[in-house]
């Protein structure tokens, strides 16, 4: 790439929840960008995911339409791209193999992405649901060395828009909200815009190359418990806290059918075991605010400010 080119950038999984946000990211950023999407099959006008394939070609993003099993297809379209990002969700995360595969073929990728975006999965275990996705991403971890491909790894833990909605509901006004376990443990949100930023950035920084980079934030480290005090104290209000004993939480565990129990293993790793705060970072860890210091990442804080001046419109809807 010539001095003060800018990356292509090939995006798998754009128009999931975290894919949107990862495409506005880079175009914004000036990089060409591609999507690599299933086929569009015929929509009416007002369908979603047609205004969705017009809104990235109306910002000038190239849109591939394709299936994972093509790797013909796959090898075509990642020949246009110098950095292969994938957001691919949960259900599809083995499907990555197929892009591996077709990044060996193509030859031309100087940087893979795989999907993970939320846990550490080298240094955390969950309960064996939550386990098994965890094992599938580092399956895509060593795939990814042992193919030689430059990568970095993300490790943005959670989602603060999507669980400040689950976790306080804003727009219901609510008298009482539940806490799983003893609500003290220390979880890390991050805005998922900022996730996507974050991104952007490490794939086309050097210093991430075949590293994990962690996003921590010191403004984003909060427990539930924390996040229930700030929010009585904006909106004025006393509110009920019902807690589920981590014993319940396990059990739902082993007793819901699959793929049920995903989520309670998710919330019992996140909101009661803490694992995203379990280890301490090093000095030779890659901690996304520290590296990148110049970019505004949105606190918890501040995501609380809008979504009580604006419940019914939370920032993580907005797109545009």
């Amino acid at each position: 790439m010539m001095a003060g080119q800018k990356s292509k950038i090939l995006i798998f999984g754009a128009t999931g929840y975290l894919g949107k946000y990862m495409v506005k990211a880079s175009v914004s950023m000036g990089h060409p960008t591609y999507a690599f999407v299933r086929p569009l099959n015929p929509q009416p006008d007002d369908s979603p995911k047609l205004q969705l394939h017009r809104e990235f070609e109306s910002m000038g993003v190239t849109v591939f339409q394709g299936e994972l099993d093509d790797h013909e297809a796959l090898v075509a379209a990642i020949k246009h791209a110098d950095i292969v990002i994938s957001v691919l969700a949960i259900p599809q995360h083995l499907e990555q193999y197929k892009i591996i595969n077709a990044i060996k073929d193509a030859g031309n990728v100087q940087r893979f992405v795989p999907s993970e975006f939320g846990q550490e999965v080298d240094r955390v275990r969950g309960l064996p649901p939550f386990q098994n996705v965890l094992e599938n991403k580092k399956k895509i971890r060593r795939a990814t060395e042992e193919a030689g491909i430059c990568y970095t790894y993300i490790s943005a833990n959670s989602f603060a828009a999507y669980f400040v909605d689950y976790l306080l509901h804003p727009h219901e006004k609510c008298e009482e909200l539940t806490v799983y376990g003893t609500g003290e443990a220390k979880a890390v949100l991050n805005y998922e815009e900022d996730v996507a930023a974050y991104t952007i950035k490490s794939a086309n920084d050097q210093r991430a190359a075949n590293r994990v980079i962690i996003y921590r934030p010191p403004g984003n480290i909060v427990s539930q418990l924390d996040l229930i005090a700030a929010w009585e104290k904006k909106t004025g209000r006393t509110i009920k806290r019902n807690h589920i004993p981590e014993a319940e939480i396990i059990k739902l565990s082993e007793t819901l059918p699959h793929p049920d129990n995903i989520p309670v293993g998710v919330l019992h790793n996140i909101f009661v075991k803490g694992d995203q705060m379990s280890f301490d970072l090093t000095e030779d860890d890659l901690e996304a605010s520290k590296l990148y210091p110049d970019y505004k990442y949105t606190s918890v804080d501040e995501l609380l400010d809008i979504s009580l001046t604006n419940p019914h419109n939370p920032k993580r809807a907005s797109f545009a």
